[in-house]
């Protein structure tokens, strides 16, 4: 048999290398079809083998990761308070396919197209697994003729960056963004994008953050006031972006030695980009006299006062900062940028003191972008755009730790009450009462076995953390009674059989 196989897959190996042969030489496609079909039928004489015991280690790819039950109804919360959010707003719902035409995401990032998954070629085009959500939006607005929505959406992005699994960065994980499509008036949008972070922060109760605002007109205005080459305002933005991660001597390295920028002209970036504050910040810079004579930092200057006066109407005061060092590497970004970082817990010292311990990553950002939706309409029409994207992984990644040091041990399902019978060959009862609780929508379960023992049963709610029990033998039934248990503290009390949906439905709003 062994030798049959091995001349079988001789055959396949001739086949294929003609048919290769065939599609280069551009034959017509018949006769190519007339030896695929060869081919295939030639694999097919394998099908019947048995499959060979195959060696590699099981596991995720690198930058993926599984989700246990707990972690997924962790993960449903937290997604839940988001979408509520996003609700209050006004938003509405939309999802786009996981791949694109490479076309679509192609010089739309900067530095990091890189970054992009692109995928084999599957019989004519050319794809991409989308990188964010927010070009897919700007090409769905395009190709949907839609000149203003309020959208959220929630979905799974993938970048080929090195991940960091213990902070949140994967190369496969959700994004949820929120954007603000249409012809406004200056500063609106944008200063409640702001609001919606700081109300998904507050209700998730994830810990101090502030929220680091900046304009990327105000940015392109620096860079022309230092003396930096417009055809290196881009490069530059992408050097800046790193300081949330990189001290200024390395950002001031990488802009001269690897992007070719003079030394005065990076230290002069330098006296800017480590500067922050609010309103009086704003108003020292518009009376700077480099950045005074650039018309782009004026501007920029000028729609930062606003969305700081907006953002204090709004109760944000506290929770913002403007930042120069604040870039966001993303080359759409046409206004407002933000980002949102969490600040680390506080250090507790021997004598007792604490001492603060600056931040510990993003777990937001956003900004506007007026010109990507006019990049894919056919006659350059723009669509103005505000947005934010929520990083929820970081933000698992933060509420896992917690719980895990609180020693918390969150339920996995949704079960209200268990079904459970103290003698044999009750099983059919069983059925017939929870089919009455979930006709009457309770959330109900009971054992697979026959004759379950009555002590695993109750074990199994206590375990499980189900609130309540339903209990009942053969003397329960006739009376028609059923015995009706709080799991947490073994109360039981006899209901009559015909009340037990309202009974427990009761229980479970008290």
């Amino acid at each position: 048999m062994s030798e049959t196989r091995e001349q079988v897959l001789e055959e396949i190996k001739i086949q294929g290398d003609l048919v290769r042969k065939l599609k280069a030489a551009k034959e017509p496609k018949e006769k190519i079809d007339e030896e695929v079909a060869k081919l295939l039928a030639l694999k097919a004489k394998l099908g019947d083998e048995p499959a060979q015991n195959q060696k590699f280690t099981l596991k995720t790819p690198k930058g993926t990761r599984d989700y246990a039950p707990q972690q997924m109804m962790l993960r449903q919360n937290v997604l839940d308070r988001i979408v509520a959010v996003f609700k209050k707003h006004g938003g509405e719902a939309i999802d786009t396919p996981v791949f694109e035409l490479k076309e679509v995401l192609t010089g739309k990032y900067g530095e990091d197209s890189k970054l992009i998954y692109d995928l084999k070629d599957q019989g004519g085009e050319i794809l991409s697994l989308r990188y964010d959500l927010t070009v897919p939006l700007a090409r769905y607005l395009a190709m949907s003729k839609i000149s203003s929505i309020k959208r959220y959406h929630i979905a799974k992005v993938y970048r080929r960056d090195n991940p960091a699994m213990t902070r949140g960065r994967y190369r496969e994980f959700y994004q949820c963004d929120f954007d603000i499509a249409g012809s406004y008036d200056p500063m609106l949008p944008d200063a409640e994008c702001v609001k919606i972070v700081s109300e998904i922060l507050d209700t998730l109760d994830i810990g101090e953050y502030v929220i680091k605002l900046n304009h990327r007109q105000l940015l392109d205005g620096m860079f022309e006031a230092c003396g930096v080459p417009a055809d290196k305002f881009r490069s530059i933005c992408s050097a800046v972006d790193k300081l949330d991660k990189s001290p200024w001597a390395e950002v001031r390295r990488e802009m001269i030695e690897e992007k070719g920028l003079d030394a005065s002209t990076a230290d002069q970036i330098g006296e800017y980009v480590q500067l922050s504050g609010g309103t009086d910040l704003v108003e020292k810079l518009l009376a700077d006299p480099k950045l005074k004579a650039v018309n782009a930092a004026v501007k920029g200057l000028e729609g930062m006062q606003l969305l700081l006066k907006y953002c204090g109407a709004m109760g944000l005061s506290n929770k913002i900062s403007f930042d120069l060092s604040l870039a966001r590497g993303l080359d759409y970004y046409t206004g407002v940028i933000y980002e949102c970082v969490l600040k680390a817990e506080p250090k507790i010292l021997a004598n007792g003191a604490t001492e603060e311990q600056g931040t510990v990553g993003s777990v937001a950002g956003g900004g506007r972008y007026d010109n990507l939706v006019g990049m894919f309409d056919p006659k350059g029409k723009q669509v103005p755009c505000v947005g934010v994207s929520i990083g929820v992984e970081r933000i698992f990644s933060v509420l896992e730790a917690k719980a895990s040091a609180a020693g918390l041990k969150p339920r996995t399902n949704e079960v209200e009450v268990y079904v459970a019978s103290a003698h044999k060959g009750l099983h059919e009862k069983r059925l017939s009462i929870l089919n009455d609780l979930w006709n009457q929508g309770v959330k109900a379960e009971h054992s697979y076995k026959l004759n379950p023992k009555l002590l695993a049963q109750l074990q199994h709610c206590e375990e499980q953390q189900i609130p309540l029990a339903v209990v009942f033998g053969d003397s329960e039934l006739e009376k028609g009674i059923v015995k009706l248990r709080e799991v947490s503290s073994r109360k039981e009390e006899d209901i009559p059989l015909a009340e037990l949906a309202n009974e427990i439905k009761k229980r479970l709003r008290n």
